[in-house]
């Protein structure tokens, strides 16, 4: 059989890397592995190197010249892509009160428009072909929101959205869309994540009224991600079956909280279910008691 080309966003790292490493040894995938042109290098200090089957490049997922230079490449060389696994995503670590415009348009550039946008180019061959798979690598983010991931979360909910729209759109075409719900994985990525620039300042200064939101969440998150029993590797291996799948469900339970979440939103009635979750928020008792910064 002709090989499958599957495209990875975001696999220089994190989760993205690890399914690029699980899918490596497979002789019947062509790959196509992107990062961002200044993460390429990370590849060859990995020991990944491309070949006749496997191919490096550069997308920047908010770049319409990118994408569509990456997915003409493909379409070229390789007949079009078969599984689209949108994984690159950024989050913010910031209040709503935090963020101005244009950190707001790139989060929703990165985890929303630019994957949508790649999907887009996709979906004509697949059609055509009636066989294809657009994965996109979601989060309990987009069922339920935390405090200072809020921008995240919005982004979630939008690519989620669209998602499900597409599962309905492109099943007469035989083409599958499925989100992959993640929860916490084992990783230091929470020390990563970048702040808004008012963010940044307020998560530093004692004075500020939201000083213990951030204190209180980064801490909370960070305990979780340390403590998660699913790491990028074990995702990887869900990953890999699911592609071989002849069918798949909208949405996958990636990790045992994404599991609890989803029940407890399901189960309980909304305001029991609200105020269980903002009751567990860490130190909530501490939260807005530091005076605000005098302007």
């Amino acid at each position: 059989m002709k090989p499958r080309v599957v495209v990875i966003t975001g696999a220089s790292a994190g989760i993205g890397l690890a399914i690029a490493k699980q899918l490596l040894p497979r002789k019947d995938l062509k790959l196509v592995l992107t990062a961002r042109a200044s993460s390429l290098s990370r590849f060859d200090e990995l020991g990944i190197e491309a070949s006749d089957r496997v191919w490096l490049r550069p997308l920047e997922v908010t770049l319409e010249e990118d994408r569509a230079r990456l997915i003409d490449e493909i379409n070229q060389a390789w007949g079009g892509v078969d599984v689209l696994i949108n994984n690159a995503g950024i989050t913010y670590r910031s209040v709503i009160e935090h963020v101005t415009e244009k950190e707001y348009l790139h989060q929703m550039g990165v985890n929303f428009r630019g994957p949508m946008e790649l999907t887009r180019l996709v979906l004509p061959g697949m059609r055509e072909k009636q066989d294809g798979l657009v994965l996109n690598v979601s989060s309990v983010g987009g069922m339920m929101a935390m405090p200072t991931m809020g921008l995240y979360s919005a982004s979630k909910f939008a690519f989620e959205g669209a998602s499900e729209a597409l599962y309905y759109e492109l099943r007469p075409w035989n083409v599958k869309v499925c989100l992959l719900q993640l929860g916490f994985i084992r990783s230091d990525a929470f020390m990563k994540v970048p702040y808004t620039q008012h963010s940044r300042c307020a998560s530093s200064n004692p004075r500020d009224g939201y000083f213990k939101h951030y204190e209180c969440m980064t801490r909370f998150i960070g305990n979780w991600m340390r403590r998660s029993l699913t790491s990028p590797e074990k995702v990887a291996r869900r990953v890999e079956r699911m592609i071989d799948r002849k069918r798949l469900p909208l949405r996958v339970k990636g990790t045992p909280d994404a599991v609890l979440f989803s029940l407890m939103r399901r189960l309980l009635p909304a305001p029991f279910y609200h105020w269980v979750l903002y009751r567990n928020l860490p130190c909530i008792h501490l939260w807005g008691k530091a005076p605000f910064q005098q302007r």
